[in-house]
């Protein structure tokens, strides 16, 4: 199993995981669960509609936090948003409910991952594994 895929499981795991932001200077962080895993990265999807998306335009620097029920991920970096119309159909196909929605309403769904990243699995003591992922 590669690095990127352990933490792939542990937000699996996870189910629902946690974004941080920033909003001109105050955190903002709000859950999540759309998680896609293709080729060789992790992509997380939010509406390109949302504030969380124009927050990551602004400044891209943001953290993913998960507990699995045994360990803790810190998950950060640089996101890239990108326009990947392969990794947005497999979210569609992974949460169909979602696909509604979004073409009922013509949204567009925006995908990103995390660049120049560090994924720290943790204990409630220590760093278990760290791990660092440049594309």
């Amino acid at each position: 199993m590669s690095n990127i895929e352990k933490v792939k499981e542990i937000l699996e795991k996870a189910g629902t995981f946690y974004l941080a932001t920033v909003n001109g200077d105050k955190p903002k962080v709000r859950p999540l669960g759309g998680l896609v895993f293709y080729e060789d990265k992790l992509y997380f999807t939010v509406g390109t509609y949302k504030d969380v998306y124009k927050q990551l335009e602004v400044n891209p620097n943001t953290e993913v936090a998960a507990w699995d029920g045994e360990h803790f991920l810190r998950y950060y970096g640089e996101a890239v948003l990108e326009k990947n119309d392969a990794v947005v159909e497999i979210a569609f196909e992974q949460m169909p409910q979602i696909k509604e929605v979004y073409e009922a309403n013509g949204l567009e769904m925006g995908v990103f991952y995390l660049d120049n990243a560090t994924a720290e699995i943790r204990n409630m003591m220590e760093i278990e594994e760290s791990y660092e992922f440049k594309y």
